[in-house]
């Protein structure tokens, strides 16, 4: 069941590349992200019964063949509850990043088969159990973000896609590196990540040297400080459905690899380093914010707004307790939809306006009220509205950030907890500023509102955040276990 997850899209890129006009490109793209989305609901439903039917195993649904015997690298599948939840978050970024991209003429065939490829990589990653099949599908759902971003982007995109591509190889090389470390330190005789962990007689010293490299390698993705200057440059130059599934998936990669391998693999040097990185995903969560306050483009705003939310990601992974790290899967949820929320109505708005400079937009809650209430909605979720799914996803994490006695842990708390204030006045200077009072420009009182397809992506993924939000125990519950698991390996 899990293979048809990588599966799905490479037969989508088949049909794409078996359609002879832009019709069937968007038929092929429509049934086989529906496919995606009912298949990831069908595994949460299911994955939910053998739990409740007492199932204990760390991982279900899985499955293991010989790939590269000299190595003992296994094609090896399987998922706990943080994998369901993230293969679910995928399934919907990629079915509404269909239909916000529904319209787009230029070489459209293409477009979607760079965008297929990159949902191979994105589920892939997350159903693999083995070091080595999950580095090959991070790699394959980076590459296309150099053409993606490249050919079909706006703004200066040549220079952004390739600064987006070094950086993020760059990691990948610290990546490899620390996982052939972790093979050959842990004296393995296979890479699969729960047998790894069992050994559990890496040395400290060896650990020393490969957690940073691990660490700093997924943190790129996820827009680690100083590394995340890629971030707002590459989220700005992106189309609409490539920044729906960038920020709100393939960020999440970042946050999932750092929990799962470096975290969980080198446990006694992540205890020993924490606070090296605390501090830096402090100085994220925080600049990030004030970064946003200063920008003037509505992409660059949610850019930097993403840093400091992926932040917050890694800052409740390293606080080791199990109330933030839930906090942290739940974050991950929570931004991904919020974020592609934004960028799917910045897209649009963009479309329509030809401008994404909040100094030349106003009054469009008159113009575009459709749009614009979706805009209110995800500005909301983005600062912690109750009732959205940002409030349930930060107020446990500083929770849980909090239930550390120690001094530092607290202080630094408190300090990314000004985060909300900062987000708070970003949020509401943009809103008041592009939907309310007077439409200056006469050109914008003859623009359009959303059409089906628009109003279809929006109304998906606002009932997704307001649905987590409101019911955020099941979601909680999931994941609950097998973050505990990963927490008491990571402490023991």
């Amino acid at each position: 069941m899990l293979s048809l997850f990588p599966l799905l899209p490479l037969v989508m890129m088949l049909g794409l590349w078996l359609a002879r006009s832009p019709r069937q490109v968007r038929a092929v793209m429509a049934t086989g992200s529906s496919l995606l989305l009912v298949l990831a609901v069908v595994l949460v439903v299911r994955y939910l019964g053998l739990r409740e039917a007492g199932e204990t195993a760390p991982m279900l649904f899985t499955d293991s063949v010989v790939w590269y015997a000299p190595l003992n690298i296994h094609y090896a599948v399987g998922v706990d509850g943080i994998s369901v939840a993230m293969l679910l978050l995928s399934a919907i970024i990629v079915f509404t990043g269909t239909f916000a991209s529904w319209r787009m003429e230029h070489d459209v065939k293409a477009y979607f088969l760079w965008f297929c490829l990159l949902s191979v990589g994105v589920f892939g990653f997350f159903v693999s159990v083995d070091l080595f099949t999950m580095f090959m599908f991070y790699e394959v759902a980076l590459i296309p973000m150099y053409l993606l971003i490249g050919v079909w982007g706006s703004g200066r995109k040549e220079y952004a896609a390739m600064k987006l591509t070094l950086m993020l190889m760059g990691g990948s090389a610290l990546l490899l590196i620390g996982i052939l470390g972790i093979y050959f330190g842990a004296g393995a005789t296979t890479m699969n990540v729960q047998e790894i962990a069992a050994l559990h007689n890496i040395p400290l010293s060896l650990q020393r040297i490969w957690f940073p490299l691990v660490f700093i390698g997924f943190g790129v993705l996820g827009a680690l400080f100083p590394f995340h200057t890629w971030s707002p440059d590459g989220h700005a130059s992106a189309p609409t459905a490539v920044s729906m599934l960038h920020a709100g998936v393939l960020m999440k990669l970042g946050g999932y690899g750092c929990f799962r391998v470096a975290m969980y693999l080198l446990p006694d040097a992540a205890q020993e380093l924490s606070w090296i990185f605390i501090l830096l995903t402090t100085v994220s969560v925080v600049y990030g914010a004030f970064a946003a306050c200063v920008q003037t483009d509505l992409k660059y705003i949610n850019a930097y707004s993403s840093v400091s939310h992926c932040g917050l990601v890694l800052f409740a992974i390293l606080m080791m307790n199990t109330t933030a790290s839930t906090g942290a899967i739940l974050q991950m949820l929570s931004h991904g939809l919020m974020t592609a929320l934004f960028f799917a109505l910045i897209g649009m708005i963009y479309g329509r306006t030809h401008t994404r400079d909040i100094r030349q937009l106003s009054g469009l809650m008159k113009v575009m009220p459709f749009l614009a209430v979706g805009y209110v909605i995800a500005g909301l979720a983005n600062l912690g509205l109750p009732g959205l799914s940002g409030f349930v996803a930060e107020m446990t994490i500083f929770n849980g950030a909090f239930q550390n006695p120690d001094t530092f842990h607290r202080v630094v708390t408190v300090i990314a907890c000004t985060s909300i204030v900062i987000t708070a006045v970003y949020i509401l200077r943009v809103v008041g500023k592009i939907l309310y009072g007077t439409c200056d420009n006469p050109e914008h009182l003859k623009l359009s509102d959303a059409t089906w397809d628009e109003r279809l992506s929006v109304i998906c993924l606002i009932v997704a955040v307001a649905g987590l939000g409101l019911a955020p125990l099941w979601v909680s519950d999931m994941i609950h276990g097998s973050v505990s698991e990963l927490i008491a390996h990571i402490l023991s």
